[in-house]
This record gives structure tokens, sequence and C-alpha cells, in this order.
């Protein structure tokens, strides 16, 4: 698949905002607003009552052409050492550097990086 159809496909994708039951009611959920699975025998949003907000299922995983990019349709690679560039594809990969690389060694990296035409992100 091209470069041009993956980042088509990604820019289409649509996934709602999976939110917490009763997020929208109480601040200590707001303010966690991670999801989880409604349990209780009588809540609304487990019994899939229109109005509520949609639960987390399978159908809405991402295709597998797609699944794990990074929205320029590149494949996301974390690196630690200029030695791992080595073996990247400019037109396949885009770099992470590792959160754990220091200043000095960080600068080399995208230096390197940009010898060889790869992309650095959040640096």
């Amino acid at each position: 698949m091209e470069l041009a159809e993956r980042r088509e496909l990604i820019r289409k994708k649509w996934k709602p905002k999976f939110r917490r039951f009763l997020a929208w009611e109480f601040w200590k959920f707001e303010r966690r607003d991670s999801y989880r699975r409604p349990k209780g025998n009588d809540n609304k949003m487990r019994v899939e009552v229109k109005g509520y907000p949609p639960r987390v299922k399978v159908g809405y995983r991402t295709r597998r052409e797609i699944r794990g990019l990074h929205p320029s349709g590149l494949l996301p690679v974390t690196v630690s050492n200029k030695e791992e560039l080595e073996r990247l594809d400019p037109k396949e990969h885009i770099v992470y550097i590792s959160s754990s690389v220091g200043l000095r060694k960080r600068l080399e990296i995208v230096k390197a990086a940009q010898e060889k035409g790869l992309r650095v992100v959040g640096w």
C-alpha cells in the first residue's frame, strides 16, 4: 500500500471518545476520564440505551494496514542511539527518541537522522 493511500485511510478513520459512565456528572470522573466497563445491573450504558455514550467494542478497531502508524503514514520507531538509525528507511520510518536519552546524545541523534533524511518527532 502506498504512503498516500495509507494517509488517506488514517485521515478517514473515526473513533468516538469512549467515556466513563457518569463522567459528565462527577468532577472526579471528569478529571480521570479513563474508560471503565459499566458493570451495574441497571446501568443504562451497559444495556446500550439510546443517548448514552458508546461502549468499547471490537468493531471500532482500525484496519490492519494502518494500525499503529503515525498520522503521516510512516511506521514509528523508538531510537536510543545513532547506530539504530542505520537500519531505518526514510520512506518507511519516522523516529522517536527514547525518553531516557540525554540532551547531548539527543542532539547527535537528531543531526544523524537529518543527514540520513529521517523525520524526528517530538524531541
